[in-house]
């Protein structure tokens, strides 16, 4: 089921299942600013990464001396969302832990997810709560893929990335395994700015830990239109295309795929987030449209 929203500014739909966003159109220009979602190119729109960002080390995790099976990214974005407010310009979503998910991920819990309409800005919030009776170990992660080229007549190498402030930043390499490679390699060097190429994802998504901008652009110097992503709070950064995709996908993530030489112990995991008891968690980011 899709769940429509819409003010004066623009009209945008949601997927119940994953609580996936598969549209952004901005109404003064008609134009769609997200991916399609072509299954034959990669079929999802912008998953939600949660319990779990990227890749596990033989899919696996240990807690509590027990070991755990989780796919990459989790289950999150697989699962049939509960609707729990909806209205013209704001959707709340919630999904519950349950008998399949503690099979695989022994915590209570519950995520909403929070898509708000203002002007020309679409906000999107989680919220996590631990809904158990011990410490609660999760990472979570956006990955909505925009529309590139955003107009006919221009091609994918016509646009650019656009960080608020200079960066120095080294990439973090993925191996063959989706895991995290021990020795970083320089990428941004004094520079806001990256110029998109199919061939930049070739070792998949670009990572980052050292970004100190809240803020990224998708621009081209060949019209006006574009966007600005706002990310605060997030310490990792993903930039990724699957191969021949007309998307670029920007990745805010408070999590990270295990390193080759990681452990496979839950608490140890890079950028996981530690709940206490009944406490809760919020992180968001925000997009405005051009």
């Amino acid at each position: 089921m899709n769940i429509k929203l819409e003010n004066d500014d623009l009209k945008v739909e949601i997927k119940s299942k994953g609580a996936e966003l598969c549209s952004i159109i901005k109404k003064d220009n008609g134009l769609q600013y997200m991916w399609s979602g072509n299954p034959s190119v990669w079929g999802k729109t912008s998953p939600i990464l949660f319990p779990i960002v990227g890749t596990l080390k033989d899919d696996t995790y240990v807690y509590n001396n027990k070991s755990y099976t989780l796919s990459r990214h989790g289950f999150a974005r697989d699962a049939e969302f509960k609707i729990v407010k909806q209205e013209r310009d704001e959707v709340i979503f919630l999904l519950k832990d349950s008998p399949d998910s503690l099979k695989n991920y022994p915590f209570h819990f519950e995520l909403f997810v929070y898509y708000t309409l203002d002007k020309d800005v679409l906000t999107v919030n989680y919220e996590v709560k631990n809904k158990g009776t011990t410490d609660m170990y999760f990472s979570l992660g956006a990955h909505p893929a925009f529309k590139v080229p955003l107009t006919d007549g221009t091609v994918y190498e016509d646009y650019f990335l656009e960080f608020d402030s200079k960066e120095n930043a080294s990439r973090r390499p993925i191996n063959k395994d989706g895991l995290i490679e021990h020795t970083p390699v320089p990428f941004l060097s004094n520079a806001k700015r990256i110029d998109l190429a199919h061939n930049l994802f070739e070792r998949d998504a670009l990572v980052f830990k050292e970004i100190h901008s809240n803020k990224i652009s998708l621009k081209t110097n060949l019209h006006t239109h574009g966007l600005d992503f706002y990310f605060e709070g997030f310490p990792f950064l993903g930039l990724w295309a699957a191969k021949g995709g007309d998307f670029v996908c920007i990745e805010p993530w408070c999590g990270i795929a295990d390193s080759v030489g990681h452990d496979q112990l839950l608490i140890n995991k890079e950028g996981i987030q530690m709940l206490p008891v009944n406490e809760s968690w919020k992180r968001g980011w925000q997009v405005r449209l051009y």
